[in-house]
This record gives C-alpha cells, structure tokens and sequence, in this order.
C-alpha cells in the first residue's frame, strides 16, 4: 500500500490552515485563507476549540436501528426507492388481483415471494434484475403501504424473516457469485473514464437486500418468537461455517474488497461491502457484549480467577474532564504578572484560579500552576497556536468534587473532598513479579532463580512484603470508587494472568514435547473457521483496508494513484447548480464517513476475537498492519481538528431512510444544507474515532518497538490535541496512548505537561512496578526493539505452521518396520522408468559397496 505521510512536525493539516487559534498564542492575527467558506470554517474550528460541552456520548455496538439502515443508501440513490416500488407494483399486479402486500395473509405471501425466487431464474439480466428490485421493495418495508416511519421498520423486519425463510438469501447469493465473476461489466468499468452510480446497479440492489436481511435479522428483541429466534441462530451457522462446500460468507466479502483494492473491479460498491463485511462478522462473532462474556467463560475453562471489572461499564461510568475556559486562559496571559513573581503570590493567584480542581485547591505547592510552556520541538509538531490551550488542558475534574461558591473564601485542604480510590483495580503481570524478584536478588544476594517467584530466601522482610502486595491484598471493611461501593471483607488480585498468557504458556510446551503431548484439540469455533480461511490471504486483505481507510481519511490528499472510493456515490450527471453541488459534497463526506466508521470497527472487532481465540492469531494480524503502515495512518487521521471532525454536520436528515420515503421531501435550499440538523454531535465520527484510538491501543500495548513508532512520528501533540473532545471514553484511550510513551518523551516534556501526567494518573489503571513517569525502564533500551519484533514473527510462524500446516510426510509420521508390509507396497513410478531401470540398478545398488559384518554387528 502507499505509505501515509508521516503526522510530525511540519505536515500541516490537509484542509490548508492551522489547528490553532492564531499566531502567538493569541496575539496577532491567524493567516487568512483564500475564500469565505474557508475562512467561515477556520472559524468555526478556532471558536469550537476553545470550549466544548461534554458530548452525551453511549458506545456501543452499533447505532439506532434506523441509523444504521440510513447509512446503507447514499442521497444518490434515493430515486431508486421509487424505481423499486413501481417494480414491485408491476409484478404483483400480475400474480394478486385485489389486495395489497400488508392484506395478504402469511401463506399468501410466502407463495408470491417463491414465485419472486423462480423469477429471478431467468436468462435476461433486464427482468433479473427488475425482479431483484421487487424483492429489494419487500426488505425495505413496503413503504408504499405504510402510514410511518415505525411502520417501515416493523414491515422491513418481518418481510425479512420471511424472505430468509424461504432462501432468498441463498439465492441471492448465487446471484453475487455470478456478478463478481461478471468479466463484461469489469471490463467495462476499466475502459471507461469515469465510473458512475449507474456502473453497480445489480450489485447494489443485491448487496442492499444481503445487508437489510443481516441487520434485521441480527437485532434481537424481546418481542421475537421463536420462530424467529431459531431462524436466527440458523442463520448464524449458515453464515459462520462452509455451508455446501463454499467458503464463509465473509470471506467471499474479503475477496470483493481486494479485487476492488487491485483495479480488477472499480465499479464495485465499497461502502455497501464493508459494511456488510462488518456486520456479518459482528452477526457470526458476535459484539463488544458477547465477547465480555466469551471472556469470562474461557477463563472459567481455564482456571483463572473472574476479572475484576467489565472495562466498558467503568468507562460509561466516567466523566469526561475539560480544558479550562478560554476568557480564563486570556485573563491569565494578559493581566497576570511574571512566574517569578507569582511565587510570593499564591493567594491572589488562587483567588483568580477558583474553577480549579480540587487538586489546585488542596495542593499547597502546586507544580501545575507553574507548568512551563512547551517545548520547542512540541511546538513545531503542534503548530504555533496550540502551545496556550493546549499547554493549559484541565483533565482533573471528579464526580464528588464540587467547587466552591463564589461568595465564600478559598476553601482550606482540610475541608476539601478528596477521591477515595481509583477507578481501575491496579495489575501486575508475572513478568514484572519476576523482573522485580530478579533486581532484588542481584541486589541483596549476588545471583537470581530464572521464573522462580516463591522462594525468598535471603532477601529482607520488605521485599517479602513487596511480593505479598504484588501477588495479592486483602482489604477488609468498605471500600468506595468511582464505580460504586461495596462493604464487607474485599480480596482483591493484583496479580493478573490472562488468557494470552496461558496460551503463550501452552505453545511453549507444544513445541518442547510436540510427541508426548500428542495433537492439539482446535475447537471448530466461528472465529477459528475465519480465521483458518483467511491465513493464507490475510496480508492482502489488510492492506486492501488500509488503502480504502487511507483513501477515505479527511486528511488525505487526492492523488492520481489512490483508489476510487466514489463510484457508488457520483452520479451520472454531475451537479450543474450550486444547490446540487452543496448536496453532492455532503453526500461524498458522509460516504467518507461511513466507510472510516465500517473499517474502523470491523478492525477491531477481528483483532478483539482474534485474541480471545489465540494470541497468536491477534499479533500475525497486528503485525501485518503494522508492516502495512497503520500506525502513521491513524496518527494522520487524527492529524486534523477532531473536535471539528466529530462536530461535523454531513448528513440531510429529510433526505435518510425511513424519512425520505414516508414524508414530503421539503424543497431544499443552500441555508437549510448549510443549517444541518441539530445534533450536538456525529455519532459515527466519534465511534470512529474511539475505535481508531482502541485499535491503535491493541496495535501499541507491551510492544516498545510500536511505541517508539509513536515517538518517531511525534504523535503527542496530535494526541493531546484529541483531549479537547470531552468524551470520557475518547480521553482515556488518548491518555493510554501518551502513558505509555512518556518515559521516551524525556524530562522536559513530563515537566511541560503535568496536568496531563495527573490525569494519566487519575485516569488509567496502574501498572504496579511500572515507572512510566520517570523513564528509568530498563524496557527503553532502543537495542532491543528490532530483536523483538523478529521474535514475534518467528513465533507466529511457528504456531501458523504446527496448527495449519500438516504435511503427511512429517519427521513425526509413525515408521512402518515391517519387511513384508514396506515390500508389498505399491509405488507410484515414472512412465519412462523401465527404460532406465538397469542404469538405476547399477547407480543405486550395485556400485554401492555393502559391510555385512557391521550390518550385523548393529542387529
């Protein structure tokens, strides 16, 4: 794939001006772009900077029901809706006289849709196609008949239940086979110079029955009968497993986005692949709820104790921290006098300072109210408008703390409310047991037991004390955080082993003692079946996303050989008005959108199974995104004003599924397209940008030569910059991303950005023996980072190669001693043997010198 450029310093933003807030911290002017509109935006990015409010924000799985439907049809496409019912309408004319679709009784309809199924058998791709469409009506709703966008939904449902019982699907997918093996129509795509909405009519209506059949097939509702939840789970091991000798449906869906990526097919609809791609494999795996649980249950088989806490309710439970206020900040850097002067000054300044945290409050030598600006090199990455906010980021805010009335005097640190605990249970792995016993033995004692944490012999009654700690603490009495309180006696382990850890555990041994241990028991499990399909072309399959993400990125440039991700958005005819131009970029920018908001999640639901199933299979798919060069690409996504990004208003709510069809579309001017909706936020942008930031988590954690990455490309100030987002759950996996890498940042930086070290300490959970804030790791050694990534590699190969390649002629394969079996055997002999067999005869045995005498010795 082309390489993103890498997001340090000096890159400006793709959009053509700087992040800040002008030059000098506020003082002068900000360069004034060409054009209105563009200044209109710098700003409206500039004021939305400088305060935003905290984003009622729920991630989860998917969106709403509708929403997700919504996204399926670009504003394009939306004369289509008409298009499809007056084909269905022509076609049940001629097979029910008298009645509607709704009026049918459910014998009927099942009757009209398998004569619909024997239709679709036809020679003339025009009729085939006209019938698909009929069909593609029934999974829309049969909105034509329905009174409200609720009716919609509810008929789309149903119909779908119904089309899957009768096999629509399966014959739809006998006509997607048909479609990609289509040489004419990819042939007449490649010639033309343009590829238009018209290039991938069938495989739309194709792809969108597929799609509306899996996404409401896939919600589940209390309210379902069991004929409908047994159709469910059907349709799930249809999906998950090679039904009738043929490959998984999703990685059908995989090859379409590679043959995309390779030229071979430009008219393919992308968008609608991704994201069928994306909900079949949450449908077959199952989502972000049903891997919690697969957790737990696999380290129940496995022996380990219950986890501690489920990581998404204790982020939900979180509040998100904000940047202080801009009039604040002015008044500080305008009227306030000299540091070296504010050191005699502290009531004054705490006066002035009221909004503070109570940290600010209760800290009687305050090293934040000093902070010192950034460094040089921050402000050549970050751009000289962002040193002010930026250096003055306030993440310290907590639920019980409330500040005090202005009316009343500064409140004294014995009557401030202080957190009572942390919201995460801190860990500690047996490696830094080990790494800690291994110190303190060289230390005290002079020599050190490999992978021996029990015996301490010799060492001093503080370090037992210290291994106790890290091994276990029992706290007796209550015990109140940030997610609740519990009362009564509370053992609590520090020590955490994971599911990865004994896997790792057991490859060792089964490579040790490959014959004693016999062959491994692989489980035929959904996630195993994907991933045995897609070994063998995983790597291209990483790279086609990451070309289609890079693609899509607001960042990117346009370049003459990157992919072609409009051709099932462009029209036929371009706009020829400002009106239709207006509307035509907000539909590209939405398809963007959705196509970063598919991929984005699709990663890291496969990253997440993947290393629920085996960590091996997690770190060769990690690491071939790393070769491909998805760390720089997320950095340079977020390279960009993402408080913008996330604010964006790219959708026309008249315009989106169910409401265009049921209602009167209102004639729309340029005001209203400027005005969009009223939401305070984009969902689909921040659930991006939350799942870019999680996979680049996955990508970094426990690995330093992927965190030096993030320091070579000066990821920090891009990351901070995602901290004026006040999303709780946004700001911690930011915050995860800058602890792990400040130990390489150097002095200054810590320093510099205290504020923001606090909230890393209040924020993430705590890694006991981990000196993240002081850089004394003897981890940070820059020599052992390649050696580790080789490592890596050698180890999933060999785990690759013993689980998935089995040749039959193996150094273990059983010998066959027997005289008479060994001759009685029949073997395969070159056609033109016989004419050599002398030669052979003299080579091999005759000139070949025998010693009885030690032939029989050895017997």
């Amino acid at each position: 794939m082309e390489d993103p450029a890498a997001p340090g310093a000096g890159n400006p933003p793709a959009n053509g001006y700087s992040n800040g807030n002008g030059n000098g911290g506020g003082k002068g002017k900000p360069a004034v772009p060409k054009g209105r509109e563009t200044f209109r935006s710098q700003r409206r990015e500039s004021e939305g900077s400088v305060d935003c409010p905290t984003l009622e924000f729920e991630y989860g799985d998917t969106d709403g029901h509708a929403a997700e439907l919504s996204e399926l049809y670009s504003y394009t496409e939306n004369p289509e809706f008409t298009t499809n019912r007056r084909c269905f309408e022509e076609d049940f004319k001629t097979q029910v006289q008298g009645k509607e679709w709704l009026e049918l009784e459910e014998d009927a309809q099942k009757a009209y849709v398998m004569g619909l199924l024997d239709r679709l058998e036809v020679v003339s791709r025009e009729r085939r196609l006209k019938v698909a469409r009929a069909v593609l009506y029934l999974a829309q709703g049969t909105f034509g008949e329905c009174d409200s966008e609720v009716d919609v939904l509810h008929w789309s449902r149903y119909n779908c239940f119904l089309l899957y019982q009768m096999g629509t699907f399966s014959a739809f997918l006998e006509l997607l086979h048909m479609e990609i093996d289509n040489s004419q129509a990819c042939s007449s795509a490649l010639r033309k110079p343009a590829i238009s909405i018209a290039d991938s009519t069938e495989l739309r209506v194709l792809l969108s029955v597929m799609y509306l059949m899996v996404e409401n097939i896939r919600l589940e509702r209390e309210t379902d009968s069991y004929g409908w939840r047994r159709a469910r789970e059907t349709f799930r091991t249809e999906l998950s497993f090679s039904m009738h000798n043929e490959e998984p449906f999703a990685l059908l869906l995989f090859s379409m986005v590679t043959k995309f990526c390779s030229g071979l097919a430009p008219h393919f609809p992308i968008k609608k692949v991704l994201l069928l791609l994306w909900k079949v494999v949450m449908f077959t795996l199952g989502g972000f709820e049903q891997l919690q649980a697969l957790k737990v249950q696999k380290r129940e088989e496995l022996g380990l104790p219950p986890l501690a806490e489920d990581s998404i309710q204790v982020v939900k439970s979180m509040r998100a921290a904000s940047p202080p206020s801009y009039t604040l900040d002015l008044g500080e850097s305008q009227l306030a006098p000299p540091p070296s002067k504010l050191r005699g000054r502290r009531g004054s300044r705490r006066q002035l300072l009221t909004k503070q945290d109570s940290l600010d409050i209760y800290n009687e030598r305050d090293l934040f109210k000093t902070e010192e600006p950034a460094t040089e090199e921050e402000e050549e990455s970050a751009g000289d408008g962002e040193r002010t906010l930026d250096g003055e980021l306030d993440l310290l805010e907590q639920d019980p703390l409330v500040p005090p009335p202005p009316s009343q005097a500064p409140l004294s640190a014995e009557r401030v409310a202080f957190p009572k605990g942390l919201p995460w249970t801190p860990k500690v792995r047996q490696k830094d047991i080990e790494h800690f016993l291994e110190m303190s033995r060289n230390k005290f004692i002079g020599f050190t037991l490999e992978q021996d944490t029990d015996t301490l012999v010799g060492l001093p009654r503080p370090i037992h004390e210290s291994v106790k700690t890290l091994k276990q603490v029992t706290r007796v009495g209550s015990q109140s955080s940030g997610i609740g309180s519990h009362q009564g006696i509370l053992a609590k382990e520090h020590k955490y082993i994971s599911i990865a850890d004994v896997q790792i555990k057991n490859e060792e041994e089964l490579e040790k003692c490959p014959m004693s241990l016999g062959e491994e028991v692989v489980p035929e499990t959904p996630c195993e079946i994907l991933y045995q399909g897609m070994l063998c072309s995983l790597p291209q399959y990483m790279i086609a996303l990451l070309k289609i993400l890079l693609a899509a990125a607001p960042t990117s440039k346009a370049k003459t050989d990157s992919i072609n991700i409009l051709a099932d958005v462009l029209p036929e005819e371009m706009p020829i008005t400002v009106l239709q131009s207006m509307k035509l970029g907000i539909d590209v920018n939405r398809h963007k959108e959705i196509i970063v908001k598919s991929i984005s999640a699709l990663l890291l639901l496969l990253l997440k199974h993947f290393k629920l199933n085996h960590i091996y299979q997690f770190e060769y798919v990690s690491q071939h995104l790393v070769f491909a060069n998805c760390i720089p690409l997320i950095l340079k996504f977020f390279n960009q004003n993402i408080l913008s990004y996330i604010t964006a208003k790219n959708s026309i709510s008249v315009l989106d599924y169910p409401c265009c069809i049921i209602q009167d579309l209102p004639e729309l001017t340029t005001e209203s397209l400027e005005a969009g909706d009223n939401n305070q936020f984009c969902w689909r942008n921040l659930f991006s940008c939350i799942n870019l930031l999680r996979l680049l988590n996955k990508l970094t954690k426990w690995k330093h030569s992927r965190t030096m990455m993030l320091v070579v490309f000066k990821s920090a100030p891009i990351l901070k910059r995602a901290l004026k987002v006040k999303q709780a759950m946004l700001q911690l996996y930011v915050l995860k991303l800058l602890k792990i890498q400040t130990k390489y940042l150097g002095r200054q930086w810590r320093k510099s950005n205290m504020k923001t070290m606090s909230a890393i300490y209040q924020k993430v959970r705590h890694r006991m023996n981990d000196d993240w804030a002081y850089g004394n790791d003897i981890d940070a050694r820059p020599w052992d980072f390649q050696a580790e990534e080789c490592t890596l590699r050698a180890n999933i190969e060999a785990f690759n190669s013993r689980r998935y390649d089995r040749p039959q002629d193996s150094e273990f394969s059983p010998v066959d001693n027997c005289l008479q079996s060994v001759l009685g055997q029949r073997l395969d002999l070159p056609e033109d043997f016989h004419y050599s067999y002398e030669l052979w005869l003299e080579r091999e045995v005759f000139s070949q010198p025998i010693c009885w005498e030690e032939l029989l010795q050895n017997h």
